[in-house]
C-alpha cells in the first residue's frame, strides 16, 4: 500500500448543506396516517355462545 493511502484521513460523511423541509415528527406522522389508512379493519371475534344461541332461537321459531 503506498504512504500516501495509508496516511489519508478518512472524508467525514458529508451532510446536506440545506435541511429537511420535513422534520422527523412529520415523517413519522405520515407514516402513521399511511398505516392507518392502508390498513383493512380488523375481523370481529368468533363468539361460539352467540352463534348457539341463534340456532336456538331458529329451532324455537
Amino acid at each position: 500500500m503506498p504512504a500516501s493511502e495509508r496516511d489519508a484521513q478518512p472524508q467525514p460523511f458529508a451532510r446536506p448543506e440545506a435541511p429537511s423541509a420535513w422534520s422527523m415528527s412529520d415523517l413519522l406522522a405520515s407514516c402513521a396516517a399511511a398505516s392507518a389508512v392502508s390498513t383493512p379493519p380488523a375481523a370481529p371475534p368468533h363468539h361460539p355462545v352467540a352463534d348457539t344461541v341463534d340456532e336456538r332461537r331458529r329451532d324455537a321459531a
